[in-house]
């Protein structure tokens, strides 16, 4: 590995360019670019600022806390692109995990996504580009709404109690070296910050968040993430307590990324938390 990357893990901050969406007035949406594709376009203003982003392994986090930690998790996964082996034995290994870091009684796994900082692979193998764009998964109306849809015999039941969406990240080979996760604390990030957007799937209608600029966001990334780390967050939580609710992330366009690093390679596994 590169001399310069390896020396990466031992700074303090960088600067880097986040591209926030910019709040004024214009309906925000994320599509499919056309039928069958595997990339999205976002229909909005992009707001691209110049923020310090911190090393994350200079300091402990919380899911409840900032709304993400990083955990040292080993798998026995040996192929991330065999579908089998995924929900097999990845699944299970997630379930354990959340359970551990969260405190959840009952975890379900909805949905994984591979995604690739390559373009020409990411055409042969049908899988997804990374998203340079700060974002938050769930709202407060489509969170709720995925036990809806995903649990419908259960769903009042369950939403009557405490309940959160946590997404694991993780690289699927190589350490991270380009578009690594950069995670914004949760508790710098204000209400109002956060701006409904339509997500367009193909069999129905969601809503995530795009996020607006805020001075007082404090960003982390953990470089060089290695395929035994996985980063545990927070896209939801039912709780208003003053725990960590939503915590807004994006692909970060690395600028200490040498000329020859390995392009990202990450999946991502999306739970129902019930408590």
């Amino acid at each position: 590995m590169p001399q310069l990357a390896t020396q990466t893990r031992e700074v303090a901050s960088i600067e880097a360019t986040l591209n926030y969406v910019k709040n004024d007035g214009q309906k925000i949406v994320v599509e499919p670019v056309g039928g069958g594709s595997t990339e999205m376009r976002t229909l909005g203003t992009i707001d691209p600022h110049n923020v310090v982003i911190r090393n994350g392994r200079k300091l402990e986090t919380s899911l409840d806390g900032e709304g993400f930690l990083l955990a040292w998790h080993e798998t026995e996964v040996s192929d991330f692109f065999d579908e089998a082996q995924i929900r097999d034995v990845y699944y299970p290994e997630i379930v354990d995990l959340i359970k551990i870091q969260s405190g959840a009684k009952r975890v379900v796994i909805f949905d994984h996504t591979l995604r690739t900082a390559d373009d020409a692979d990411r055409q042969e193998r049908k899988i997804r580009e990374v998203v340079p764009r700060v974002h938050n998964d769930y709202t407060e109306w489509s969170g709720p709404q995925r036990v809806r849809d995903l649990l419908p015999d259960e769903a009042e039941t369950l939403l009557a109690g405490h309940f959160a969406i946590i997404q694991v990240w993780r690289p699927i080979r190589y350490a991270v070296e380009t578009y690594p996760l950069a995670l914004c604390d949760a508790q710098t990030i204000s209400p109002s910050d956060l701006i409904v957007t339509e997500r367009r799937h193909p069999d129905r209608i969601g809503q995530t968040y795009s996020v607006s600029y805020n001075p007082d966001h404090r960003w982390f990334w953990f470089p060089l993430q290695r395929r035994e780390e996985a980063i545990v967050f927070k896209v939801y939580d039912s709780l208003k307590d003053g725990r960590a609710r939503f915590c807004a992330h994006t692909a970060l366009d690395d600028p200490t990324s040498p000329a020859d690093a390995r392009p990202r390679e990450s999946i991502e596994i999306r739970t129902l938390a019930f408590f």
